[in-house]
């Protein structure tokens, strides 16, 4: 088998892995959105959403870019791996204490709008998990172990939440939505770290270096400032949210969002499994081989990402007055129709981004800073005009969904461009049988929009949705796009080189 046939089965291994963990993850987060909506209503979520939005951006901060900046480190072979994953938690808690304390000293930052209890004083304390959980899962990856994250953020993170959230109901001096989601953080560190110290061991002759964890932290900061920008601009559009409707409109769009994001995560999932792919790819030399990669696994997000985001916005009336009150619930499916869409023009800059964090990085910083100051002045221009051109109330809480999906598109655009001219050749990841494909199930979709709610929601996504993996499994998949749904024994040097050096 080639390097090349490998890299593709593990790419491959690491999709089939994924599509799993999406499916898991969606059976363990409806629970809590149903809980969330119906038990403690919008206000709360609002609340949570709010805080949430707050505590991730901080934890984005202090992972220092190492999702995928440690393949890059594993890759050159400088350190032991074990001990060069320890660096970056060092590295993350350096950065997370002066961000804890300022929150714990100003915790109105997270709760602007509401009293701030006891309990809210230590929410802080949970960016370093988060960004310890981020780095533990992304080393894992590099040894192709998609498994661990498919534990800690598709079985165990959200069932933690669900059943917490649902606990917490009998403890009225907590807020149980955020105590719920500390602890689901907790115990996706825990998982993590099992799963981590199972496959490296202990750190063996490591020492304390601050000079070299400087540098090391210094280095990142192009990786570390790219994430946190690619981060807000999922969140800005919450934020400037808050800035102009009521904690019920936050926590409506904040279920919408929740939604959304399934796709979101299994587009995300494949990162850690592409990064080692490029870093060791690029280091050869082999750059028509990285174009190949990325346009072979963004088709694959690309093709899944369509057919989740057709079948969810077309129920999506259904789907939000499944979470809380028909009523009250049920205007966020606007919302949630954009941000669907948001999620499929996202996946072109995804995997480009994925190589251009390597060879291009300031030129990919440059791009996504670009694009999230499109997206806030395009937010802004419609939060504040909206109300004037005699839009409703759901349309208007639906604007920055719809700004963010111009952004996104206008990312993708010159992401792919830029990889291309640096790769020397054309990264592509759309297929015609994709818009055919989407065009057969949009029409099964309309059929059912007509009929009863249960029945749409009953056998209108499951109709929806095999119409159109048939099509795209007929006309849109060659050979090796197959590889996705085949299971391949694969050498034991195509795992890890760590592993070839053994055998």
């Amino acid at each position: 088998m080639t390097t090349n046939d490998s890299d593709i089965a593990q790419l491959a291994k690491g999709g089939r892995t994924n599509v799993v963990g999406f499916v898991l993850r969606l059976v363990a987060r409806l629970p809590f959105l149903a809980i969330a909506g119906r038990v403690y209503g919008a206000a709360a979520l609002g609340r949570m959403a709010y805080a949430v939005l707050v505590v991730e951006f901080c934890a984005q901060i202090a992972s220092n870019g190492m999702r995928r900046g440690l393949a890059l480190q594993f890759a050159r072979g400088d350190r032991r791996q074990v001990n060069e994953a320890l660096n970056a938690l060092i590295v993350s808690v350096f950065i997370a204490v002066p961000l804890i304390i300022l929150l714990r000293v100003f915790p109105h930052i997270m709760f602007p709008h509401s009293v701030v209890t006891d309990f809210d004083y230590w929410l802080p304390l949970v960016i370093i998990p988060i960004a310890w959980t981020d780095t533990l899962l992304a080393a894992l990856a590099f040894k192709f172990d998609v498994k661990a994250t498919v534990r800690a953020r598709s079985i165990v993170e959200p069932w933690t939440i669900s059943i917490a959230a649902f606990a917490f109901i009998y403890v009225p001096q907590l807020d149980g939505l955020v105590a719920a989601y500390a602890l689901s953080m907790f115990a996706a560190f825990l998982t993590a770290a099992v799963s981590f110290f199972r496959t490296f061991g202990v750190p063996r002759g490591w020492r304390f270096e601050p000079i070299w964890l400087g540098r090391l932290a210094w280095s990142n900061l192009p990786l570390s400032a790219a994430d946190a920008i690619e981060w807000g601009s999922r969140r800005i559009d919450l934020a400037i949210l808050g800035l102009f409707m009521v904690p019920e409109i936050v926590g409506i769009y904040y279920i919408a969002q929740q939604v959304a994001s399934l796709p979101q995560r299994l587009k995300n999932s494949f990162e850690p499994v592409l990064g080692p792919v490029i870093a060791r790819k690029l280091l050869t030399g082999d750059k028509a081989g990285v174009a190949a990669q990325i346009s072979q696994v963004g088709f694959w997000i690309l093709a899944a990402q369509l057919g989740i985001a057709l079948t969810l916005s077309l129920t999506a009336n259904g789907i939000m007055g499944l979470v809380g009150p028909k009523s009250e619930f049920v205007g966020g499916a606007i919302a949630l129709t954009f941000l669907m869409i948001a999620e499929v023009l996202a996946s072109p800059a995804v995997v480009s981004e994925a190589a251009l964090i390597y060879i291009s990085a300031k030129k990919n910083l440059a791009i996504s800073a670009l694009v999230l100051i499109f997206q806030a002045a395009v937010t802004l221009f419609i939060m504040m005009g909206s109300p004037h051109w005699g839009w409703s109330l759901s349309w208007q809480a639906a604007g920055p969904a719809m700004a963010l999906a111009v952004s996104l598109l206008l990312g993708s655009l010159l992401k792919v461009l830029t990889v291309s001219r640096a790769l020397g050749t054309r990264v592509r990841v759309g297929r015609w049988a994709l818009l055919w494909a989407a065009l057969a199930a949009t029409a099964v979709g309309m059929v059912f929009r007509q009929l009863p709610e249960w029945i749409e929601l009953c056998f209108g996504i499951p109709l929806i949705l095999a119409t159109y993996c048939f099509l795209i499994w007929r006309y849109g998949f060659a050979a090796d796009d197959r590889q996705l749904f085949t299971r391949a024994s694969l050498p034991p040097a195509a795992l890890d080189p760590e592993v070839a050096k053994q055998h």
